[in-house]
């Protein structure tokens, strides 16, 4: 993803100042072990612009956490603005280094601003494009990690069947690169290529020549001299894996290199069932967790152990937040994840940088598109953040209001109460404790439901003794109906009474129990994908990927799963190109 050395030394402003001087103070004398001095909380900003760049890529690393992606921006193609973002300014970069990131990874596309045949010359305008933005972010006390990015299946990947010519263009344009970019300061640093692939190659293929084309790598930019000589080099793993067979590889690599400016880059985007919820994968549960434990740790102990700095150059959920289409991702099992990765990155000393597409920071307001799910990223990063086992409550209308209970995730933190805005709920009347178990009453729920309206009827907050506020939606629901439907493999929606429910996931079979639908390995398809929620106009929309998939003249059984717990089934079958919906 990302000279004898001069102190490249940079501007310090507001509270982060004396924080920048310890810290430079514990570089000098050794005592900084790779962790980052940390303002005072209350300012919001966990880590202060960097003083000069240390000479251990340890220590340089753990001072470029946060770190944040320009996505899909001089990486579009074919141009900078292709892909809905506009034209990147100063300002985008000032934006960044307010909100408390330390350092940005700035994706690039070279092959439309390249002649595709030797010597494979780079545009010079777009070079002085890219060495811009380089420059401001800079100029704003922020590391930058420079890559080669969609070249990697545009061409590179090319290399199994094309060997040759892909490494000729694969040298030529890292030693325009490193021409172009020899007297920048130590705090840019070089990333080889992003996510490489090759195709029709075996692992074993894949690793030899991703071993090849990350050893030219180095060897090239080395060679050009300048601040280049030590500048630090992210080499990476097929695909951005963190499988551990690739991560053992990646090591093998870096140690026979014998440079000790070289870093480790691992991409991570959550276990894969959570991350685009297919087969199951509604919650943040246990499997997800522990996912990332894992990944962190084998990062940790594979690299960070030994000596050698990793930098997540990507990370988020491959399908969240999506502002296009209904969230696939529940919003309170997303904000456990996102708080999850910053404990994780803590804990195992890697720095993260968060994958933005476009989707966290609006580029033309320079707004953050979500203020609420970008608190939760930046308190991430210096503490720990308390919530319960869901984020709602729900009170079926067709029942009686019964005492409900949540099982508290405490994360090391005390458990201070619940609010209702600005008034804290009675411990004992209207809410009870017992271990991790909280438990709403019966008399505050009846109170709170009000009306009892189809929907959220009441927001709470459990606060703990640090981190941020967890809410808590106080629901009223019914078992959702829907109706029977016609219509074709292009456009079918199933008429739905939500009833206050948020639909969850879908599950597909035949009457044979064979699994239907286009995602053949798991009877839960992909929300959005097969699926979706249309709520406003009272459907959920099956897709022409879901139904041009089901076979001619069969039934297929559907049971629609939502977050309270109730299900639907629904029947529908194929006919030509007719489509049939019937209730079960």
């Amino acid at each position: 993803m990302k000279d004898i050395r001069k102190p490249a030394r940079h501007r310090v402003r507001g509270p982060g100042r004396l924080a920048a001087l310890l810290m430079a103070l514990a570089v000098m004398l050794g005592l900084s072990g790779g962790t980052a001095f940390a303002a005072p909380e209350e300012h919001q900003r966990p880590l202060c612009p960097v003083a000069w760049v240390p000479d251990n890529p340890m220590d340089a690393v753990a001072q470029m956490q946060p770190s944040w992606n320009l996505g899909n921006t001089l990486d579009a193609i074919p141009n900078e603005d292709s892909w809905g973002n506009g034209q990147t300014t100063k300002a985008t970069f000032d934006t960044i280094a307010a909100a408390g990131f330390r350092s940005v990874r700035i994706p690039v596309t070279w092959t439309g601003h390249q002649s595709a045949t030797a010597p494979y010359t780079v545009d010079a305008t777009y070079m002085a494009r890219v060495k811009q933005l380089v420059d401001w972010a800079l100029a704003d006390g922020l590391y930058v990690v420079l890559n080669v990015h969609h070249d990697s299946w545009q061409w590179v990947w090319n290399m199994s069947t094309d060997h040759d010519n892909v490494v000729a263009r694969f040298n030529s344009t890292w030693s325009q690169i490193s021409t172009a970019f020899r007297d920048e300061p130590r705090s840019l640093i070089f990333e080889g290529i992003n996510e490489p692939q090759f195709q029709n190659a075996t692992d074993a293929q894949k690793l030899s020549l991703l071993n090849e084309l990350q050893t030219s790598f180095h060897s090239v930019v080395r060679a050009s001299g300048g601040a280049n000589a030590r500048r630090m080099l992210s080499l990476t793993t097929p695909g951005g894996s963190g499988d551990q067979v690739y991560l053992d590889n990646l090591y093998t690599a870096i140690a026979a290199l014998n440079d000790s400016q070289l870093i480790a880059q691992v991409h991570f985007y959550s276990w894969y069932p959570f991350s685009v919820n297919v087969a199951g994968g509604t919650l943040y549960d246990a499997v997800a967790q522990k996912h990332l434990d894992d990944s962190f740790a084998a990062m940790h102990d594979t690299f960070v152990a030994k000596g050698i700095p990793v930098y997540v150059g990507e990370y988020g959920l491959l399908a969240y937040p999506d502002h296009f289409h209904p969230s696939r991702i529940e919003r309170g099992e997303a904000l456990k994840y996102y708080e999850h990765v910053g404990y994780g990155a803590r804990k195992n000393g890697v720095t993260t940088a968060l994958w933005d597409p476009f989707a966290y920071l609006n580029r033309d307001t320079l707004q953050w598109r979500d203020p609420e799910l970008f608190a939760v990223i930046r308190s991430s990063w210096t503490t720990r953040s308390g919530s319960t086992s869901f984020d709602k409550v729900f009170l079926p209308k067709s029942a009686p209001v019964t005492a409900k209970s949540l099982t508290l995730n405490l994360n090391g933190l005390a458990f201070r109460g619940l609010w209702q805005g600005d008034t804290k709920l009675v411990a004992g009347r209207d809410y009870t404790v017992s271990g991790t178990t909280l438990t709403v009453t019966e008399k505050a729920l009846t109170r709170l439901a009000g009306n009892r309206a189809y929907g959220v009827n009441a927001t709470l907050q459990a606060r703990f003794s640090r981190g941020l506020p967890w809410n808590i939606g106080i629901v009223t629901n019914d078992v959702p109906v829907v109706s029977d439907a016609t219509g074709t493999n292009e456009a079918f929606t199933v008429p739905t009474r939500y009833k206050g429910n948020d639909l969850a996931t879908m599950h597909a079979t035949y009457a044979d129990g064979t699994n239907a639908g286009p995602t053949g390995w798991t009877p839960y398809q992909e929300f959005n994908q097969a699926f979706s929620p249309d709520y406003a106009n009272g459907t959920i929309i099956l897709t022409p990927a879901f139904l041009t998939s089901l076979r001619e003249g069969e039934t297929a059984t559907l049971v629609f799963h939502f977050y309270s717990g109730d299900t639907a089934t629904y029947h529908v079958k194929k006919s030509g190109t007719t489509v049939t919906g019937t209730i079960a």
